[in-house]
C-alpha cells in the first residue's frame, strides 16, 4: 500500500487539556482508524527554540518524544483535519512510504 509515515515531536511534560500530548495523539490516531502508532522517548534533544530538553534527574518530565505512525492518504488527511480543529501546535514530518504486512499472522 501507499501512504505516509508521520512523526510528531513533543516533550513528555506537554499537555493537551489534561492528558499528555503524546498519549492524546496516540489515542486520537487509534480512534480515527490509523493502523498503528508508537511513542518513543529520547534522552536529549532540542527544538526550533534551541532549548535543550533532556532526561536529567531534576527534569525527568522534559524528555523529548516522537510519535510515529503510518496511514494511507485518507487516514492521514482525517488526522490532520482533526488536529487543526483541536488547535494543536506541533512540529511534524510527513514522508511518502510503501507499507504492508509480511507472512501469516500467528
Amino acid at each position: 500500500m501507499k501512504g505516509y509515515e508521520i512523526t510528531f515531536y513533543t516533550q513528555q511534560d506537554r499537555l493537551h487539556g489534561l492528558i499528555q500530548m503524546s498519549e492524546w495523539i496516540l489515542l486520537t490516531a487509534r480512534d480515527l482508524g490509523l493502523r498503528g502508532a508508537t511513542i518513543m522517548t529520547g534522552s536529549e534533544g532540542y527544538g526550533h527554540n534551541r532549548h535543550i530538553h533532556s532526561a536529567r534527574f531534576f527534569e525527568l518530565a522534559d524528555n523529548p518524544q516522537e510519535i510515529v505512525m503510518i496511514g494511507n492518504e485518507d487516514e492521514t488527511n482525517l488526522l490532520f483535519d482533526h488536529l487543526q480543529k483541536e488547535g494543536v501546535h506541533l512540529f511534524y514530518v510527513k514522508t511518502p512510504v510503501e507499507f504492508g504486512i509480511l507472512g501469516k499472522p500467528d
